[in-house]
């Protein structure tokens, strides 16, 4: 083989590890360009079931719960004007549900008693009498006595819910309503009290949120129904927001636990 057969061999030689080269790189381009956008859609799918479960009874849709004190690690923080949390209790008492005509046309003020201070509540029986109607036989029955509130959501919306005493994992007071009162265009400012649900719109029973900060949720499904205000004690909500998630997330159990001790409600009379 002459000296230029033996330059135009390796020529060739070159060229093909080149090309290979090219084809590798070329496909390995391909496949980030792949996995960008399946994690780009992963991301939108996510954010999609968040926002369409956000506000779940966690008791009746155990996968719209991201997060519940037992699925969180043990992460607490410690916040000023707080006590130690106590013991939930073991099981959830029964209840029926009250005739929506015992709050109808009717103003409640309900003081809720937490480990970290009171918060008051004006319940407003007249844009939604059902759900105030339940939640003023629910605390007459001391139903949410020593109930931790479960989760709270820093990222997206901005809410704190309680009202399962079995911390999100009970089965409820054993009876279930529908919607009332939910604004058309899903906004939420902050001090509104609402009823947290699954996506059956009639799933409404024990479990309510309080917003910290003004927030937009989806109003397909009918919405969350608001049935009062947070008229004190937001600052207690929001330094349990501040204080965050347990297990550095943005939505589950609180970092720092708090718990309704009790609840007294009294009629607000003309």
């Amino acid at each position: 083989m002459t000296r230029e057969q033996e330059r135009a061999r390796a020529r060739r030689r070159a060229e093909k590890f080149e090309a290979k080269q090219a084809l590798k790189e070329r496909e390995a381009a391909r496949n980030r360009q792949v996995a960008v956008v399946v994690a780009a859609v992963l991301v939108v799918v996510a954010a999609f079931v968040f926002l369409t479960t956000q506000l779940g009874d966690d008791t009746k849709t155990p996968a719209a719960a991201p997060t519940t004190p037992s699925a969180t690690s043990a992460t607490t923080a410690a916040v000023e004007g707080c006590t130690a949390a106590p013991a939930p209790p073991s099981e959830v008492p029964k209840a029926a549900k009250p005739d929506k005509a015992t709050a109808a046309g009717k103003t409640f003020t309900a003081v809720v008693t937490t480990n970290c201070g009171d918060i008051t509540l004006q319940l407003d029986g007249a844009k939604a009498p059902q759900t105030v109607a339940s939640f003023v036989a629910l605390a007459k029955a001391n139903y949410f006595a020593d109930s931790p509130c479960h989760r709270v959501t820093t990222e997206g919306i901005f809410v704190l819910q309680c009202g399962d005493p079995l911390g999100g994992t009970g089965s409820g007071p054993g009876y279930s309503y529908g919607i009332e009162n939910a604004p058309k265009d899903g906004t939420y400012p902050k001090g509104t009290l609402a009823m947290a649900r699954t996506s059956d719109p009639n799933s409404n029973a024990d479990q309510f949120f309080l917003v910290y900060k003004d927030t937009k949720l989806p109003t397909e499904g009918g919405g969350y129904s608001i049935f009062g205000t947070v008229t004190g004690g937001m600052d207690i909500v929001e330094k349990i927001a501040a204080a965050g998630v347990s297990g550095g997330a943005t939505d589950g159990a609180p970092a720092a636990p708090i718990s309704i001790l009790k609840v007294a409600v009294t009629e607000k009379k003309a």
